[in-house]
């Protein structure tokens, strides 16, 4: 459910179970755009430091990033740092492993102690690039080691982003082409629609007419299935993407995608906590005219904007 090929299923049970299956489970309804429930899991774990106090720290924070709160999420990705520098160090100087059966390396998810630090790190490289911050982006996705399929995924997701917010958009394919490549092969249905999400992207603003069709064709394929998954968090950015690439270039049916992009981000606003809700009205990667008047958050006349 939050790494394989069933990332619609119910996962309500598993808040319940342990501390693994109820990270897993926030992961899980974080892709499913249940922010409030996920938030809530994640807090707890976080107070309880260690390697699943990291992950958790950098799974809220992901998802405030999908709010658009990339300031809020550099705080969160700060703290999934250091309780997972502090985890490798008990665990080695113990010779033993971080609560939850996670070791050191090894684990195929990346649910281990360097999963844990290449997820803080490269959540403060999306959160700097969110923020226009490109050389420190560079800097930090630079100190990563991705070992596991999760981890090599993100860190191409990252290479791509750099490039797409420096204007290079023809420098954003190979990496966005690899992360796709890679999560095929884990077969992770979310990590592979986000792959094509930024590929297809990548496409798209790069410009030529044979990179545009393709990317056009991916972002339709991309936007049903995420939808078919219920994966919200997914389909609006998507079907906007998808909606303005349409509008600029006079093809009919743009007005029917942004339609899908507002009722995606409705779900996702009305399943968010209160603070989540905040951070996408005071963000400029959350556009007002995807928000309906009389939701939370309700949208002011201010207009925002997504880069390209």
């Amino acid at each position: 459910m939050a790494f394989g090929d069933r990332p619609e299923a119910e996962v309500w049970g598993a808040l319940a179970g342990g501390v693994e299956e109820r990270w897993l489970a926030a992961v899980a309804l974080g892709g499913q755009g249940h922010y409030a429930a996920a938030a809530g899991v994640l807090g707890e774990l976080m107070r309880r430091g260690g390697l699943f106090g990291s992950l958790a720290a950098s799974t809220l924070a992901s998802h405030r990033r999908q709010l658009g709160g990339h300031g809020a999420a550099r705080g969160l990705d700060g703290r999934a740092l250091a309780m997972a520098v502090a985890a490798e160090v008990e665990a080695t100087s113990a010779e033993a492993v971080s609560e939850g059966g996670g070791g050191l390396v090894g684990d195929v998810d990346d649910v281990d102690l360097a999963g844990a630090r290449a997820d803080a790190l490269l959540g403060l490289a999306a959160d700097a690039v969110g923020a226009g911050r490109l050389v420190e982006a560079r800097r930090l996705h630079a100190r990563v080691e991705p070992r596991g399929w999760r981890s090599r995924v993100r860190h191409q997701w990252l290479a791509a982003e750099i490039a797409l917010a420096g204007g290079h958009a023809e420098q954003a394919v190979r990496p966005a082409e690899v992360a796709a490549a890679t999560a095929r092969e884990a077969g992770a249905t979310r990590h592979i629609l986000k792959s094509d999400l930024v590929l297809g992207t990548a496409l798209v603003v790069w410009g030529t007419p044979e990179s545009v069709g393709r990317g056009m064709n991916l972002l339709y394929c991309d936007l049903n299935h995420t939808h078919w998954s219920g994966l919200f968090s997914l389909t609006w950015p998507t079907a906007l993407v998808l909606a303005n690439a349409q509008a600029d270039r006079s093809i009919a049916g743009s007005e029917n995608v942004k339609e899908s992009a507002k009722n995606a981000l409705s779900c996702v606003l009305r399943r968010a906590d209160p603070l989540g809700r905040r951070l996408a009205i005071r963000s400029p990667w959350i556009p007002t005219a995807l928000l309906r008047s009389g939701e939370p958050p309700n949208a002011d006349a201010e207009t925002n904007f997504l880069t390209d």
